[in-house]
């Protein structure tokens, strides 16, 4: 009786140590597993113990941001899939989308976050900005009126930005590959 007690003591001993898994973490599990991404989206996981913080870089192969890598932080939280994942982009780039502070206005990431959207919805709805940037729900709001005002000079201001240009005195990062 007193071996199956202290064999019942290192057991729990040993639960102890082992931190939990959260549902989180099941999910993103889960979600990464199920992943088809094309050649122009690759992951990256700094710490290979932590899925919930991880990069994303998109490299468009068509549309005006044709030839650069763009790079998207991705930190998902314990409430994750009842909350959408918090996604900054980690350069300054210009536009419509993505102010200079990194932050992303996708529909996705705040009032239409559903549990049943996942990470890939997330990444193909960022590549989706890259292809159709939206100039009806900018955070960027100079590059939008611009994008709607004279869409040549708007691509015009993507190269030269993506060539780590200054754009009506914003110094953004190069990012062509």
């Amino acid at each position: 009786m007193i071996k199956i007690w202290s064999m019942k003591k290192n057991e729990d001993a040993a639960a102890k140590k082992k931190p939990k898994t959260s549902a989180a973490q099941i999910r993103v599990q889960k979600d990464l597993t199920e992943l088809e991404l094309p050649s122009t989206m690759k992951t990256n996981f700094p710490d290979l113990a932590d899925l919930l913080n991880f990069t994303l870089t998109i490299t468009p192969d068509e549309g005006m941001y044709k030839g650069g890598a763009f790079n998207f932080s991705f930190n998902i939280n314990t409430n994750y899939p009842h909350e959408p994942p918090k996604v900054k982009c980690t350069q300054t780039i210009y536009h419509p989308n993505i102010d200079l502070e990194g932050n992303v206005c996708l529909n996705i990431l705040r009032e239409d976050w559903k549990p049943v959207l996942n990470l890939n919805s997330v990444m193909v709805g960022l590549q989706y900005l890259f292809l159709e940037p939206n100039a009806d729900d900018p955070l960027n709001k100079e590059a939008a009126e611009e994008l709607r005002r004279n869409r040549e000079h708007f691509i015009y201001n993507v190269k030269h930005a993506m060539r780590g240009g200054n754009v009506k005195g914003v110094q953004y990062d190069k990012v062509l590959v």
